[in-house]
């Protein structure tokens, strides 16, 4: 065991989770140790409602995250989205498509298969997501969520080539959840800039991975029943020392599953987001009660995937 610890140490790596659980010292550009996100805003009517009912609460909101996907969104509801955005200094955050759970094929549906959900099909697929990107990119969105390690990869490298706009924030998808420090750092160093983190992992396995990348974490506080549906805001104080910086995100449990949405299901979207907004204000109180020091970015934070 220890000439396997030292070989982990030598690629950057911790060969136990910290049983004492030490604060991280890392930060967001400003200073903060964390930011609020609320999910499947999915499309503007559902965001306008995030920013109304985020103003009568009194939550602050850094970023709001799309599921259904860019496919699933016109130019004018993403153009509608992107001037929410903007008047609001806020984060816009679309998911890249098309998906496997949505194709032909049966594997994704299947009881063993179904970690491969999310991820792009073919080689058609990935085209077709780096399709989205450029769409989504033009009409103002500066920030993107991936599902599928390849398509993480090629965006990385189109960006860093200057073939994408050097600020496109590029987000990963809690259903390409890393497990682990290794895993976590490969899709760092992929080039994501804020990677969603498995809702059911211990606050030591949470301090390995942050001690692992440097990039934000993302993390639900309470999850979606199709992720765990587990509710943990008695651990916020914990998840904002180990794992800072953080984006603490609010899916509701008991909840219907709505992707991919629709004017179908807008009422019941719109519905979702107000309760989420009302889940993040449930949250701000615990932060107040038991770890008022946290500091939090104040909203229009330089480094946000603000539309343009």
């Amino acid at each position: 065991m220890k000439e396997i610890a030292a070989w982990m140490e030598s690629l950057g790596l911790k060969a136990k989770d910290p049983s004492d659980v030490p604060s991280s010292a890392k930060r967001f550009a400003d200073g903060a140790e964390y930011r609020m996100e609320i999910p499947s805003t999915e499309g503007p009517k559902s965001l306008a409602a995030v920013v109304h009912e985020a103003k009568k609460r009194k939550v602050p909101v850094h970023r709001v995250s799309q599921g259904s996907g860019i496919m699933l969104l016109t130019d004018s509801e993403i153009r509608e989205m992107m001037k929410i955005g903007r008047k609001q200094k806020m984060e816009v955050n679309l998911f890249l498509g098309p998906r496997a759970s949505w194709d032909t094929g049966a594997q994704a549906s299947s009881p063993a298969g179904k970690s491969i959900a999310l991820s792009m099909r073919g080689a058609d697929q990935l085209a077709q997501g780096v399709m989205e990107t450029v769409r989504a990119v033009e009409l103002g969105c500066r920030s993107i969520l991936i599902s599928d390690i390849g398509s993480l990869a090629i965006t990385g490298q189109l960006r860093k080539s200057g073939k994408l706009p050097k600020n496109l924030i590029i987000k990963t998808s809690v259903m390409m959840a890393p497990a682990n420090p290794a895993s976590a750092k490969v899709l760092e160093d992929l080039g994501a800039d804020t990677i969603n983190v498995p809702s059911d992992l211990s606050i030591s396995q949470i301090a390995s991975i942050r001690a692992a990348i440097s990039k934000p974490i993302d993390f639900y506080v309470e999850a979606p029943d199709n992720i765990g549906g587990f509710i943990r805001y008695y651990d916020i104080p914990e998840l904002i020392r180990v794992a800072a910086p953080i984006y603490l995100k609010f899916g509701l449990r008991n909840s219907p599953d709505v992707y991919p949405s629709g004017t179908h299901l807008e009422n019941t979207v719109i519905a979702l987001s107000r309760e989420r907004v009302r889940r993040a204000e449930i949250a701000c109180e615990f932060i107040a009660r038991l770890c008022p020091e946290a500091i939090m970015s104040k909203l229009g934070a330089a480094d946000l995937g603000i539309p343009e």
